[in-house]
């Protein structure tokens, strides 16, 4: 029978990629001006809120996954895509189930301090959320120890991992976008890598040895 934490593992993987394209393919048209308000900011929100449980998953995947010498750096990185789950689901389902409402009934004055803007008190908490996020992946690229596919995830993680203080001072320092947009490269990166290396029989086989 397959192993448990290897089927959890690539099935978060796989929806962690996906999402995440989803989420990056109607950026960009965003960033072009091809999708109108609101519907702008819903084709963001919705792949991302599922992004973030899919994630979580994929973390403590990558947790359980570990020898028992290196899980400490999966409990590290678990723990802070725990924090980031919870931060940027509370925003996308607030942002998605009241204030877009709101702004479409013509009411947006009503919530005016939750209000998705550059420089604003929801995306400040996004971008917590999004740093906590780099943070988790850079402490469980640590649980990788080896050469080939197990050497490339190791390294994207921390590729993403990385990216943590130019996401965390883009909200008070806008032009550090340009660093924290390396998110669409790295992110759909690890969680492909991920894939493959829950998906390798040679790594299933390694972890029911540690197992036992």
């Amino acid at each position: 029978m397959e192993n448990i934490v290897a089927r959890i593992g690539r099935w978060s993987a796989a929806l962690s990629a996906i999402f995440g394209i989803a989420y990056i393919l109607p950026q960009i048209a965003v960033a072009m001006g091809m999708i109108p308000s609101p519907w702008d900011q819903i084709s963001l929100f919705v792949p991302s809120l599922f992004l973030a449980s899919a994630f979580l998953v994929l973390m403590v995947s990558v947790c359980n996954y570990a020898t028992q010498d290196r899980k400490v750096w999966g409990q590290i990185g678990a723990s802070f895509a725990v924090v980031y789950a919870v931060l940027v689901s509370f925003v996308y389902f607030v942002e998605l189930t009241v204030v877009i409402p709101k702004i479409i009934q013509g009411r947006g004055d009503e919530v005016a301090l939750l209000l998705f803007d550059p420089g604003s008190f929801m995306q400040a908490v996004d971008g917590l959320g999004y740093g906590f996020m780099s943070l988790s992946a850079l402490f469980a690229a640590q649980v990788f120890d080896g050469a080939g596919l197990i050497r490339w995830t190791r390294w994207a993680l921390r590729a993403h991992g990385l990216l943590a203080p130019a996401i965390l001072l883009s909200v008070r320092y806008p032009a550090l976008i340009a660093i924290g947009i390396l998110w669409i490269i790295t992110f759909p990166a690890s969680a492909i890598l991920l894939y493959k290396v829950f998906s390798s029989p040679s790594m299933k086989i390694q972890q029911v040895i540690d197992e036992t």
